[in-house]
Protein backbone atom coordinates (compact mmCIF):
# COMPACT_ATOMS: atom_id res chain seq x y z
CA UNK A 1 0.00 0.00 0.00
CA UNK A 2 1.22 3.50 -0.84
CA UNK A 3 3.12 5.06 2.10
CA UNK A 4 1.26 8.38 1.71
CA UNK A 5 -2.07 6.57 1.96
CA UNK A 6 -0.86 4.64 5.01
CA UNK A 7 0.23 7.89 6.67
CA UNK A 8 -3.15 9.47 5.88
CA UNK A 9 -5.08 6.50 7.31
CA UNK A 10 -2.86 6.42 10.40
CA UNK A 11 -3.43 10.13 11.00
CA UNK A 12 -7.17 9.69 10.54
CA UNK A 13 -7.16 6.78 12.96
CA UNK A 14 -5.28 8.82 15.57
CA UNK A 15 -7.62 11.79 15.21
CA UNK A 16 -10.73 9.63 15.56
CA UNK A 17 -9.19 7.88 18.56
CA UNK A 18 -8.60 11.20 20.36
CA UNK A 19 -12.22 12.21 19.77
CA UNK A 20 -13.60 8.91 21.11
CA UNK A 21 -11.15 8.69 24.00
CA UNK A 22 -11.37 12.19 25.42
CA UNK A 23 -14.64 12.23 27.39
CA UNK A 24 -13.89 10.57 30.71
CA UNK A 25 -15.83 10.66 33.97
CA UNK A 26 -15.16 8.76 37.23
CA UNK A 27 -18.33 6.72 36.73
CA UNK A 28 -17.51 5.80 33.14
CA UNK A 29 -13.95 4.95 34.14
CA UNK A 30 -15.31 2.29 36.47
CA UNK A 31 -17.97 1.05 34.05
CA UNK A 32 -15.60 0.74 31.09
CA UNK A 33 -12.93 -0.91 33.21
CA UNK A 34 -15.31 -3.70 34.15
CA UNK A 35 -16.94 -3.88 30.71
CA UNK A 36 -13.48 -4.71 29.38
CA UNK A 37 -13.00 -7.55 31.87
CA UNK A 38 -13.78 -10.90 30.28
CA UNK A 39 -14.93 -12.55 33.51
CA UNK A 40 -17.70 -9.97 33.91
CA UNK A 41 -19.35 -11.37 30.80
CA UNK A 42 -19.23 -15.04 31.79
CA UNK A 43 -22.99 -15.10 32.60
CA UNK A 44 -23.66 -13.85 29.05
CA UNK A 45 -21.50 -16.62 27.59
CA UNK A 46 -23.24 -19.14 29.82
CA UNK A 47 -26.65 -17.94 28.60
CA UNK A 48 -25.56 -18.23 24.95
CA UNK A 49 -24.31 -21.76 25.53
CA UNK A 50 -27.60 -22.62 27.25
CA UNK A 51 -29.59 -21.40 24.23
CA UNK A 52 -27.48 -23.54 21.90
CA UNK A 53 -27.85 -26.51 24.26
CA UNK A 54 -31.63 -26.16 24.04
CA UNK A 55 -31.57 -26.05 20.24
CA UNK A 56 -29.06 -28.73 19.24
CA UNK A 57 -28.99 -32.50 19.79
CA UNK A 58 -26.41 -33.39 22.42
CA UNK A 59 -23.80 -34.67 19.96
CA UNK A 60 -24.14 -31.52 17.84
CA UNK A 61 -23.84 -29.48 21.01
CA UNK A 62 -20.55 -31.19 21.94
CA UNK A 63 -19.29 -30.53 18.42
CA UNK A 64 -20.37 -26.90 18.83
CA UNK A 65 -18.26 -26.57 21.99
CA UNK A 66 -15.26 -28.04 20.18
CA UNK A 67 -15.60 -25.52 17.36
CA UNK A 68 -16.02 -22.62 19.79
CA UNK A 69 -12.68 -23.63 21.32
CA UNK A 70 -11.16 -23.72 17.82
CA UNK A 71 -12.62 -20.28 17.07
CA UNK A 72 -11.14 -18.76 20.21
CA UNK A 73 -7.77 -20.33 19.39
CA UNK A 74 -7.85 -18.69 15.96
CA UNK A 75 -9.10 -15.29 17.13
CA UNK A 76 -6.83 -15.05 20.15
CA UNK A 77 -3.71 -17.21 20.22
CA UNK A 78 -2.99 -17.22 16.50
CA UNK A 79 -3.50 -13.47 16.09
CA UNK A 80 -1.40 -12.59 19.14
CA UNK A 81 1.51 -14.74 18.04
CA UNK A 82 1.39 -13.86 14.35
CA UNK A 83 -0.26 -10.53 13.56
CA UNK A 84 0.63 -8.45 16.61
CA UNK A 85 4.22 -9.66 16.62
CA UNK A 86 4.51 -8.96 12.89
CA UNK A 87 2.76 -5.59 12.55
CA UNK A 88 4.11 -4.26 15.87
CA UNK A 89 1.89 -1.17 15.95
CA UNK A 90 2.26 0.63 19.26
CA UNK A 91 -0.87 1.09 21.32
CA UNK A 92 -1.95 4.72 21.87
CA UNK A 93 -0.97 4.27 25.51
CA UNK A 94 2.59 3.35 24.45
CA UNK A 95 2.99 5.75 21.53
CA UNK A 96 5.46 8.49 22.60
CA UNK A 97 3.96 10.88 20.04
CA UNK A 98 0.49 10.51 21.49
CA UNK A 99 0.70 9.28 25.06
CA UNK A 100 0.43 12.74 26.64
CA UNK A 101 -2.98 13.18 24.98
CA UNK A 102 -4.37 9.75 25.85
CA UNK A 103 -6.93 9.47 28.64
CA UNK A 104 -6.25 6.35 30.69
CA UNK A 105 -7.68 4.80 33.84
CA UNK A 106 -6.08 3.54 37.02
CA UNK A 107 -6.03 -0.21 37.56
CA UNK A 108 -6.54 -2.17 40.79
CA UNK A 109 -2.89 -1.62 41.75
CA UNK A 110 -3.04 2.15 41.41
CA UNK A 111 -1.15 2.22 38.10
CA UNK A 112 -2.26 3.63 34.78
CA UNK A 113 -3.60 0.80 32.66
CA UNK A 114 -1.67 0.73 29.39
CA UNK A 115 -2.03 -2.84 28.11
CA UNK A 116 0.71 -4.64 26.24
CA UNK A 117 3.11 -2.81 23.95
CA UNK A 118 1.48 -3.62 20.60
CA UNK A 119 -2.19 -3.26 19.77
CA UNK A 120 -2.97 -4.24 16.17
CA UNK A 121 -5.44 -5.68 16.26
CA UNK A 122 -7.74 -5.86 19.27
CA UNK A 123 -8.06 -9.42 20.57
CA UNK A 124 -10.92 -8.42 22.86
CA UNK A 125 -12.80 -7.38 19.73
CA UNK A 126 -11.84 -10.35 17.56
CA UNK A 127 -12.77 -12.81 20.33
CA UNK A 128 -16.13 -11.26 21.11
CA UNK A 129 -17.19 -10.54 17.54
CA UNK A 130 -16.09 -14.04 16.59
CA UNK A 131 -18.25 -15.59 19.31
CA UNK A 132 -21.19 -13.31 18.49
CA UNK A 133 -21.15 -14.08 14.77
CA UNK A 134 -20.64 -17.81 15.34
CA UNK A 135 -23.54 -17.92 17.81
CA UNK A 136 -25.72 -15.86 15.43
CA UNK A 137 -25.05 -18.31 12.58
CA UNK A 138 -25.62 -21.42 14.72
CA UNK A 139 -28.88 -20.04 16.15
CA UNK A 140 -30.17 -18.61 12.86
CA UNK A 141 -32.92 -17.46 12.69
CA UNK A 142 -32.26 -15.56 15.91
CA UNK A 143 -34.93 -13.36 17.42
CA UNK A 144 -34.33 -9.73 16.49
CA UNK A 145 -34.18 -8.57 20.11
CA UNK A 146 -31.51 -11.13 20.97
CA UNK A 147 -29.50 -10.20 17.88
CA UNK A 148 -29.59 -6.47 18.73
CA UNK A 149 -28.52 -7.14 22.33
CA UNK A 150 -25.79 -9.52 21.21
CA UNK A 151 -24.11 -7.07 18.84
CA UNK A 152 -24.69 -4.10 21.16
CA UNK A 153 -22.85 -6.08 23.84
CA UNK A 154 -19.78 -6.82 21.71
CA UNK A 155 -19.76 -3.25 20.37
CA UNK A 156 -19.71 -1.89 23.91
CA UNK A 157 -16.76 -4.13 24.77
CA UNK A 158 -14.98 -2.92 21.63
CA UNK A 159 -15.58 0.74 22.52
CA UNK A 160 -14.30 0.16 26.05
CA UNK A 161 -10.87 -0.60 24.57
CA UNK A 162 -10.77 2.83 22.93
CA UNK A 163 -12.09 4.48 26.08
CA UNK A 164 -9.34 2.85 28.15
CA UNK A 165 -6.75 4.23 25.72
CA UNK A 166 -5.30 0.92 24.55
CA UNK A 167 -6.66 0.65 21.00
CA UNK A 168 -7.25 2.82 17.97
CA UNK A 169 -10.55 2.57 16.08
CA UNK A 170 -8.61 0.86 13.29
CA UNK A 171 -7.51 -1.85 15.74
CA UNK A 172 -11.17 -2.35 16.64
CA UNK A 173 -12.40 -2.46 13.04
CA UNK A 174 -9.69 -4.93 12.02
CA UNK A 175 -10.37 -7.11 15.06
CA UNK A 176 -14.12 -7.15 14.37
CA UNK A 177 -13.56 -8.06 10.71
CA UNK A 178 -11.04 -10.77 11.55
CA UNK A 179 -13.32 -12.26 14.21
CA UNK A 180 -16.38 -12.19 11.94
CA UNK A 181 -14.55 -13.81 9.00
CA UNK A 182 -12.99 -16.46 11.26
CA UNK A 183 -16.42 -17.21 12.73
CA UNK A 184 -18.00 -17.58 9.29
CA UNK A 185 -15.26 -19.93 8.06
CA UNK A 186 -15.37 -22.06 11.21
CA UNK A 187 -19.18 -22.13 11.13
CA UNK A 188 -19.07 -23.49 7.57
CA UNK A 189 -16.69 -26.24 8.70
CA UNK A 190 -18.90 -26.92 11.74
CA UNK A 191 -22.05 -27.16 9.59
CA UNK A 192 -20.31 -29.45 7.08
CA UNK A 193 -18.93 -31.72 9.82
CA UNK A 194 -22.26 -31.81 11.63
CA UNK A 195 -24.08 -32.82 8.45
CA UNK A 196 -21.48 -35.43 7.48
CA UNK A 197 -21.67 -37.03 10.91
CA UNK A 198 -25.47 -36.86 10.75
CA UNK A 199 -25.77 -35.37 14.22
CA UNK A 200 -28.73 -33.16 13.35
CA UNK A 201 -32.28 -34.37 13.96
Amino acid sequence: MNSDLLSFLDGLDRSLFLVLNKNHTPLLDTVMWYVSKMWVWMPVYAFLVFLVFKKLPWRSFLLFLLFVALLLFVTDFVSVHTIKSTVMRLRPSHNPELVDQVKMVVDENGNLYRGGKFGFFSNHTSNNFGVAVFFFLVMKPLRRGYAILLFAWVSLIAYSRIYLGVHYPGDIAAGALYGAVAAWVIFRIFAFTNAKMKFTV
